[in-house]
């Protein structure tokens, strides 16, 4: 198992070079589509795009074993939620390469009796399991860094002689029963919060990257199984955002999420 680890991880930047042409393919077939590009030309490019396809589920074969490698690492965290978010999401990404296997074998005529429109709905069942899991992991870790940097700030401003700035926990703006100070009140503490949120983000860009990049991810999956019809511009667009994003983190290693 350690030697498909090895290899998988070899070959994880070919897959992504891969996937980021399939989805620009994706994109511009959509976008010649749109423009009434001669039919000939939509079919080449709609046929590029099934031979990334293809070869990207090739190199994608025995990455089931490096996800249940990870889901092992991942039962050892000390967090329950992030070991609860972690585990989950690696085991749904090992069954979602394991159809992915299936459909290799189906598309590549090895096994050609494989219902292929099953096997995909499966796979994107999972997949998609794995996406919210992995979103689950972004907030929560999101919400610990907003705490603290709420804690923080309040021991700095205690530090300083200061109050809590627009008297949001002292009441300063007035309780909900003044006459129009609650509306106020609220929304002040919403942009408050808002700024709190860009503040983290800018701070942690490995968090800031991992979220764009499984909620670009979650079209795909909630297009492909008809939760919410996206069209193929729209998941192409995401799929090849996300795959730069993917392709980044393994030119700049410090940008992944960790653990």
């Amino acid at each position: 198992m350690d030697a498909w680890v090895r290899f998988s991880a070899q070959s994880q930047a070919r897959e992504r070079l891969c996937r980021a042409a399939q989805y620009a393919c994706s994109l511009l077939g959509h976008a010649l589509q749109r423009h009434g590009a001669s039919p000939e030309l939509q079919k080449q490019i709609r046929q590029l795009e099934g031979h990334l396809s293809l070869g990207r589920k090739l190199l994608r074969l025995g990455n089931s074993a490096d996800a249940l490698e990870s889901a092992k690492r991942a039962v050892h965290l000390s967090d329950v939620v992030l070991r609860f978010c972690i585990t989950v999401s690696h085991l749904n990404r090992a069954l979602y390469f394991a159809c992915d296997n299936v459909l290799w074998a189906g598309k590549s005529g090895l096994a050609p009796r494989v219902d292929q429109e099953k096997w995909a709905q499966r796979s994107f069942r999972y997949y998609l399991f794995s996406l919210i899991m992995n979103l689950s992991r972004d907030a929560y870790e999101i919400r610990l860094l907003m705490e603290q940097e709420s804690s923080a700030c309040s021991r700095r401003l205690k530090g300083s002689g200061g109050g809590v700035p627009g008297g949001i926990e002292t009441g300063g703006l007035g309780g909900p029963g003044t006459p129009g100070g609650g509306l106020p009140q609220l929304a002040l503490k919403l942009r408050l919060r808002v700024l709190l949120l860009a503040r983290v983000l800018r701070g942690h860009p490995p968090l800031l990257l991992d979220v764009v990049r499984n909620a670009c991810d979650l079209f795909i999956p909630l297009d492909k199984l008809g939760l919410w019809r996206c069209g193929p511009g729209i998941v192409g667009l995401c799929g090849l955002v996300s795959s730069i994003l993917s392709i980044l983190t393994l030119i700049c290693p410090w940008l992944r999420l960790k653990p």
